[in-house]
């Protein structure tokens, strides 16, 4: 009976860190692509830890589990994975915490600037011919002194209030779980009601896990309280806003646009009636895809499940159950 640890790698990482993976003489590695329940039924049994990215791991999933200790997401979320019955087999999350920051936050700033500026409307008009009728298209906006909401203040939350101070932007916070002190050291000013705060925003970016109390945390009733200029994007978790009262907020222009990354089902269907508003800036749940992201994330969650076998994982990293 072979005294390693089995480790289960669903859709494989970054070469780098498939690398370290490799050079571990302890672990036996098994790599599958296939994220079907019926097959992850049958390799979770006797594996002691997995590697995920998007794949599902449902309860009944998890129910198959006889060894595991740890899932190391390829990522910060972990909405793909069933919290309750993995507290129950105290199988241990953990996330690759230090890696898309930079990455997620630039994304942002990507998504803003180019609704702000209408980037499709002012180059579909020069490659169209209409150069000259440049006058005729609306107006674009500026960020510099407009005020901006960061809702969800961890890592991400972070990272992007620097590039939003460099825009010279105000930048207010919501999050009822970090303090007054640490927001405006960093530059921030900490709102107490996002009810209220929206109110007075030309931006918004949301950071806030989906949960029970997060989910349609965007809906019409929020949306119409928003200023007409205003721009929402969303790169944390699909769900967080409500798609149907997006469009409709949209279509009814009670605001400017809107950056989505995430969906509340991915890939989202074809009747989903935001891939048909040009007032929407869509991407493919990609904020993180960037080369130098894709390697630290490989790396990180390789070397979060190398860690918990030697015992010295940082505890920030494991999910709080």
């Amino acid at each position: 009976m072979s005294s390693k640890n089995k480790i289960l790698v669903v859709q494989a990482v970054h070469e780098s860190g498939m690398d370290l993976l490799k050079n571990q003489p302890n672990f036996d590695i098994e790599i599958t692509d296939d994220d079907s329940e019926s097959n992850l039924k049958s390799k979770i049994v006797d594996c002691d830890a997995i590697s995920l990215r998007t794949a599902q791991l449902s309860a009944e999933i998890l129910n198959e589990a006889k060894k595991l200790k740890i899932i190391s997401r390829h990522g910060v979320g972990y909405d793909n994975i069933d919290l309750k019955k993995a507290k129950e087999k105290d199988i241990k999350i953990a996330i690759t915490a230090n890696a898309n920051a930079v990455t997620v936050a630039e994304h942002v700033m990507f998504m803003l600037l180019n609704i702000s500026k209408r980037k499709d409307m002012y180059d579909k008009n020069v490659r169209s011919g209409e150069f000259n009728n440049r006058n005729k298209l609306p107006k674009t906006i500026e960020l510099w002194k407009k005020n901006i909401l960061i809702a969800g203040f961890g890592r991400i939350g972070r990272a992007l209030i620097k590039r939003c101070l460099g825009f010279e932007m105000n930048v207010f916070v919501y999050d009822p779980y970090v303090s007054e002190k640490q927001i405006v050291s960093l530059g921030g000013k900490k709102v107490e009601d996002l009810t209220i705060a929206v109110k007075t925003m030309d931006a918004i970016s949301l950071h806030v896990p989906l949960n029970d109390k997060t989910k349609d945390l965007v809906n019409y009733d929020l949306l119409k309280n928003m200023k007409k200029n205003c721009i929402i994007i969303n790169a944390a978790r699909g769900g967080i806003i409500n798609e149907n009262d997006l469009d409709k907020a949209l279509k009814e222009d009670l605001i400017f646009g809107a950056g989505l990354d995430v969906f509340e089902k991915e890939p989202p269907e074809e009747s989903n009636l935001l891939l048909k508003n040009d007032k929407v800036f869509l991407s493919p749940h990609s904020a993180s895809f960037t080369e130098e992201c894709m390697v630290r994330m490989g790396k990180e969650t390789i070397q979060n499940i190398i860690d918990f076998f030697e015992e010295k994982l940082d505890k920030s990293k494991i999910v709080k159950l």
